[in-house]
């Protein structure tokens, strides 16, 4: 008993003796300073993914989307908004034609972008509203659709399109309009879900008839901010510009944050990139500027056609050529001139911007990339394999291939068929998580990309001390945050003897092809103020090696076209590599950007011939090689 309790007495003095030895000790640590003590408890972390604040997902999207309530969509489809988003979360619906349709994958986010001219007319029109019908011009309409006379029933459709085009509307649908807007962004809160689903609530200003200057109108709130305002249309003016300041004013007096996505300049016949205003005059700078703010992105791909580059303006690039519409404006009006073209395609527009910047200070062009469908039948659906058209009159039939798609008043030979669709496109987001404000925020600073369909993920990051190790980490994203900016982003003034150095890493869509190559777009400015361009194939699959002139060999093609397969036996899976330009000069502004191209695989029109059985032309593309844009970094002389 005396040995324990004398046990327990020495114990009881130890233990506040090394109590104060072992504070003492910290004492002398802390001392020594703080610092020391940091980086000893940060060796300690094992988990790589500690304190990761940077975005780490990529949110597919389609910011272009369009409903009934859009006046020329309502004509033919009789899907509705929430239909949109029911069949954009994964859900089946059934079309207009009567076809069920659902997602191969479910989106993570979605703007509905409907018409703000005559917002929400058709529903209320075909469903015979007393407000409507007490309208001279309205009753007309509706007794002409209810008539069960096809050709007057086309005849007035054609005339209520032809209404969003005048400078005013046909009555006073402001009414209309306001509760339609508001019936809109309150199911868009509804379907919003933090974390799995994002409804951004969003509509497009439609301008200029055939010259297509329109633009998709987003809102980073929630109902409560955008009912503090109603859709800006061309009622209210036709001048883009307009816009900007409709919008700019908007945000100044409520707070909140828009911004706008121009798209199909390919189809605006000279007058999307314009040098000159609405008015033919010189930009100035204070325009230039909040152009460039309130419009970050520009729609670079969709169902009408494809807006990177073309032949003409880029006769060097061997895939320049793709799904292009070129032959005259959107309702084939005006046939296309050659020199119209420099200011419709986003490379050629990149470009013009650094020399507007040499001149005003500012570069209106200075925009990152995105994709949408355009569609008019409430269905996001552009998976080849699952396309369900421009508008509904273009569904998937036995016949659909050879449908009109847009008549040209003018000329048979610009009428626009079927076949001619694009199966596209997406937006891709680099986001910290699925929400309306951080993929907004995403968008603003342009970390973001547009694909033609496919889900490839893509990342591209330039500085100046990636090396040709960094290219071997599985976390390139680490790398590239630490020693660099994110596509979207800006380098500045290089370090005596650098030249910039472009981490870029991509996998196939799960679903896929497999991956061709990936190309580096530079494009730059002289010190006489010309502007050129260079393709730069930087990594392929395959042992292909570039012959004496540099040309990369074709990848091959596995596709059997009777049977819409192929096989991913060519290509890779996956690419990565650090990628130094050969050619800078620290003196001399730029840009850069990264085309990831796949292998060739079943086009949409392969699947239709397969599925119904059908003979298709020569004429009609039966491949396609999906591809994806990043948005571009920018390289300033200046500090």
């Amino acid at each position: 008993m005396r040995r324990k309790t004398r046990i327990k007495t020495i114990v009881g003095l130890i233990t506040p003796l090394m109590l104060l030895v072992i504070s003492h000790a910290f004492a002398m640590e802390y001392h020594h300073g703080e610092e020391a003590l940091e980086k000893t408890l940060y060796k300690e972390q094992f988990s790589p993914y500690v304190s990761r604040n940077y975005p780490t997902k990529v949110l597919w999207g389609d910011q272009h989307l369009h409903t009934q309530i859009s006046v020329d969509a309502g004509t033919m489809c009789r899907l509705g908004q929430e239909d949109a988003y029911r069949f954009a979360r994964g859900e089946e619906v059934t079309a207009t034609t009567g076809v069920r349709a659902k997602l191969g994958r479910p989106l993570d986010w979605l703007v509905i972008s409907d018409h703000a001219e005559m917002y929400g007319l058709m529903p209320k029109l075909l469903s015979g509203d007393p407000n409507v019908l007490a309208n001279k011009q309205g009753k007309r309409w509706y007794k002409a659709l209810k008539s069960g006379d096809k050709k007057k029933m086309f005849a007035t459709a054609m005339e209520i399109v032809a209404a969003l085009n005048k400078p005013d509307p046909p009555f006073d649908t402001k009414n209309i309009v306001r509760n339609a807007w508001r019936e809109y962004t309150a199911l868009a809160d509804k379907y919003n879900e933090p974390g799995r689903f994002s409804a951004i609530i969003g509509y497009e200003y439609t301008t200029r008839g055939g010259y297509n200057l329109h633009r998709n109108v987003l809102f980073r709130g929630d109902a409560s901010v955008a009912n503090q305002t109603l859709p800006f249309s061309q009622f209210d003016s036709q001048n883009p510009e307009d816009l900007w300041k409709a919008l700019d004013k908007f945000e100044k007096q409520t707070g909140a944050d828009v911004l706008a996505i121009p798209h199909n300049g390919n189809l605006s016949n000279g007058l999307m990139f314009s040098v000159e205003t609405n008015d033919r005059k010189p930009y100035t700078r204070e325009l230039a500027a909040l152009r460039a703010r309130m419009e970050p992105l520009a729609e670079v791909t969709q169902i009408k056609g494809d807006g990177e580059s073309h032949p003409f303006l880029s006769p060097n690039d061997e895939f320049a050529d793709y799904e292009t519409w070129d032959d005259a404006n959107l309702d084939g009006t005006e046939v296309k001139k050659k020199e119209m073209l420099q200011y419709e395609y986003a490379r050629s527009a990149l470009k013009i911007g650094m020399q507007l910047e040499k001149k005003l200070g500012v570069n209106p062009f200075k925009f990152g990339m995105a994709g949408g469908t355009d569609a008019h039948t409430a269905l996001s659906a552009v998976e080849e394999e699952n396309f369900f058209g421009k508008h509904s009159g273009v569904e998937p039939s036995t016949k659909r291939w050879e449908h009109v798609v847009i008549k040209s008043s003018m000329d048979d030979k610009l009428t626009t068929l079927g076949w001619q669709q694009a199966a596209g496109g997406r937006t891709a987001v680099w986001a910290t998580e699925n929400t309306r404000e951080a993929i907004f925020d995403a968008m603003v600073r342009k970390e973001t990309y547009a694909t033609t369909g496919s889900r490839m993920l893509v990342r591209l990051f330039g500085g100046w001390e990636f090396t040709k190790e960094d290219a071997l980490s599985r976390l390139p994203a680490e790398i590239g945050y630490d020693k660099g900016v994110p596509m979207g982003g800006d380098l500045y003034s290089a370090p005596a003897g650098k030249s910039p150095t472009f981490l870029v890493v991509a996998m196939k869509d799960p679903y896929g092809g497999n991956l061709d190559r990936i190309q580096i777009i530079k494009g730059w400015m002289d010190t006489e103020g010309k502007t050129h361009e260079q393709v730069y194939d930087v990594v392929w699959g395959g042992d292909r090696k570039p012959d004496a002139k540099g040309k990369l060999p074709l990848v091959g093609n596995t596709v059997d076209v009777k049977n819409a397969t192929w096989t991913n036996t060519i290509g890779a899976p996956e690419l990565i590599t650090a990628w130094t330009d050969p050619e800078f000069d620290p003196k001399q502004r730029a840009f850069y950007y990264a085309r990831v191209i796949e292998i060739p695989t079943p086009r949409w029109t392969a699947y239709e011939a397969k599925r119904y059985g059908v003979q298709m032309p020569k004429k009609v593309p039966m491949i396609t090689q999906e591809r994806a844009y990043t948005s571009p970094i920018w390289y300033n002389p200046g500090s």
